[in-house]
């Protein structure tokens, strides 16, 4: 079974940096349209034009994807640029700390907002085009579109400071999976990655601001290293590709074994 997307147009948020940016890159370089989407204009703009091929295979698009008219406006570029859209991946996350005590805080909502209802409303718009461009299609035989999630392993992890990256996650999860069924008899699949221990802009940014960050997360991940974004990338590819074709529903963790731990260090009898 075939991994390539060569050929298939895709949409990536959260595509100026990070993850998100090293998904668009990797589908760049295997052979898709991809349209980076994200709030950073000027970084948008400079990434593209260092892709290779990107005169082709490359634009973007520069928006609030938490207003209805800029996904509509995401969805019209894509299709004025590439006719079509066959793979959406939803890599904007948004860690947001907060005290979980702290009752005029509104981190839940930011982080709901940021991370689940965003990625909502864009599989919902985008959705309704891959339905729409397949008519006719056999759609039992063949999937006509793929929906990749990126979550967290903080939906499964008790942090109280991340409490409301956490339930956002956990929503993000349960969403893939309620799509999945629901967008099943259509052709369309939808998974999700769980990523933990994977170099982020955000898990950067900490390891900057903290010198022992580093040493924490390596002597709670079996694997004593931290994952590299191209290593998330390379997960995306196989999810949208053929060779995921009988999957939908599914979240793929990538953490190096850190979820496997038990973080109580008594034994449980």
């Amino acid at each position: 079974m075939s991994y390539s997307i060569s050929g298939k147009t895709a949409i990536v948020t959260g595509a100026a940096n990070g993850v998100g940016l090293a998904i668009a890159r990797h589908f760049v370089a295997q052979g898709a349209n991809v349209v980076l989407a994200d709030r950073d204009e000027s970084k948008l703009k400079s990434e593209v034009a260092t892709l290779s091929g990107a005169d082709e295979h490359a634009i973007f698009f520069a928006g609030d994807l938490t207003e209805r008219l800029c996904i509509a406006n995401l969805l019209s570029a894509t299709v004025d640029a590439y006719d079509r859209v066959d793979i959406l991946v939803n890599a904007t996350r948004s860690c947001i700390t907060s005290d979980p005590l702290d009752d005029h805080s509104d981190a839940v909502e930011k982080a709901l907002q940021n991370n689940l209802l965003a990625s909502l409303k864009l599989s919902q718009v985008v959705s309704k085009r891959m339905i729409v461009q397949a008519e006719g299609a056999d759609t039992r035989a063949q999937a006509i579109g793929s929906i990749i999630n990126l979550s967290s392993i903080a939906a499964r992890r008790t942090q109280p400071e991340l409490m409301a990256y956490s339930i956002a996650s956990a929503a993000l999860d349960q969403m893939t999976r309620s799509m999945a069924v629901a967008y099943a008899n259509y052709g369309i699949r939808v998974n999700g990655v769980a990523l933990g221990s994977v170099m982020s802009a955000n898990l950067k940014e900490q390891m900057q601001a903290n010198d022992d960050y580093r040493e924490k997360i390596l002597r709670q991940t079996p694997m004593g290293r931290i994952g590299a974004s191209s290593e998330a990338a390379e997960a995306v590819q196989f999810l949208a590709s053929n060779a995921a074709a009988f999957m939908t529903g599914q979240i793929i963790t990538i953490d190096g074994g850190r979820t496997a731990l038990d973080p109580v260090s008594v034994p449980a009898h």
